[in-house]
């Protein structure tokens, strides 16, 4: 698909993009009850080559999605159970000396994150230390062991679950850690219609059985027809002053940022708002972003790249209400500076 690429040739490939979304989903909810922001959250995440974040306190299956995701794709499954223990070279491998050829010789042995798909679970239960081993991983998409850098497969996703920091035992992660995941994704309890279907799925001694809908060509197929669903300058605009809005006593700058933020978001923020829209257009069928798009990206986009204040922890702020108030500060339209 050449750059020259029109919104109207992006909405006839929009079609396949939306079943084979739709089939991803279908499967994943076989298992997964209720959830759907969430899961449509890790689907975004998962078409614009991004990794994702789900929060939620212990037993709301976010395990259960994310393995569900990966029983529905033909991609490479690994899965690490994050511990205080756990070592960085448990992650990413390590060099060991082998007998050959009656000498001994160096040899890498691969750690679990050579996947495609890799599920960090209770990722903040780790020391930083060990939750920084996947910094190269999630940005570079390569690991670099002993001077020498081995290319992950593509695609390549982390699926991180982690605990509310409240609970015993868990590390906060890293402010560079969290602005590498697309999507931070807030797992809630279950209703009571939903705890009734979940009794029914799993107390009946009967186990959904999981499809693989998608293979690794075509989910990079439509990774590529996401980069290019057009943009407006002022919608692009709009997301570059979301993100300003959180940066305290800049020009965008909110009473609420000022008053309760340390620091905004990063440049990273913008790329997910751009991109995050880009497959809410392609679900909507057209080949072009509108305000409406970037605003669906703002709260899983933003929230975790922005500190609250003292004031702010104090006076029980939380990013999500700064988020909400930036965008119904912000006008949708504004002159795009020369």
């Amino acid at each position: 698909m050449g750059e020259t690429t029109t919104s109207a040739t992006i909405e006839q490939h929009a079609a396949r993009f939306q079943s084979d979304f739709a089939k991803v989903r279908k499967e994943i909810q076989k298992a997964v009850v209720g959830h759907k922001d969430v899961v449509d959250g890790v689907l975004v995440a998962l078409f614009a080559n991004g990794h994702a974040l789900l929060e939620g306190v212990p037993g709301l299956g976010k395990t259960l999605l994310v393995r569900s995701l990966s029983q529905a794709l033909s991609l490479d499954f690994n899965r690490i159970q994050f511990t205080p223990d756990l070592m960085p070279a448990d992650v990413t491998g390590t060099t060991i000396v082998v007998e050959r050829d009656g000498g001994r010789d160096f040899q890498f042995r691969k750690g679990p994150v050579f996947t495609q798909i890799l599920l960090a679970d209770e990722i903040n239960r780790a020391t930083p230390k060990t939750q920084s081993s996947l910094l190269e991983a999630m940005q570079e998409r390569s690991v670099t062991v002993g001077g020498t850098t081995h290319i992950l497969d593509k695609p390549f996703l982390v699926m991180a679950t982690q605990n509310p920091i409240e609970q015993e035992g868990t590390y906060p992660l890293p402010e560079a850690q969290l602005d590498r995941f697309f999507f931070k994704l807030e797992v809630g309890y279950s209703t009571r219609e939903e705890l009734a279907e979940i009794l029914n799925r799993t107390t009946a001694g009967e186990t959904p059985a999981i499809e693989r809908v998608l293979d690794a060509a075509a989910i990079l197929s439509h990774q590529k027809l996401v980069r290019h669903v057009k943009i407006a300058a002022h919608v692009q605009d709009y997301a570059v002053r979301l993100v300003l809005s959180t940066h305290p006593h800049g020009p965008f700058a909110t009473p609420m940022t000022n008053r309760y933020l340390r620091f905004g978001a990063s440049p990273r923020a913008a790329q997910t708002l751009a991109l995050g829209a880009k497959v809410y257009a392609l679900l909507a069928g057209r080949g072009h972003v509108n305000v409406e798009d970037i605003q669906k990206c703002a709260l899983p986009g933003l929230r975790h790249r922005m500190l609250i204040n003292f004031e702010g922890e104090a006076e029980g702020i939380n990013p999500d209400s700064i988020v909400k108030n930036a965008i119904e500060t912000l006008t949708a339209d504004a002159r795009v500076p020369a």
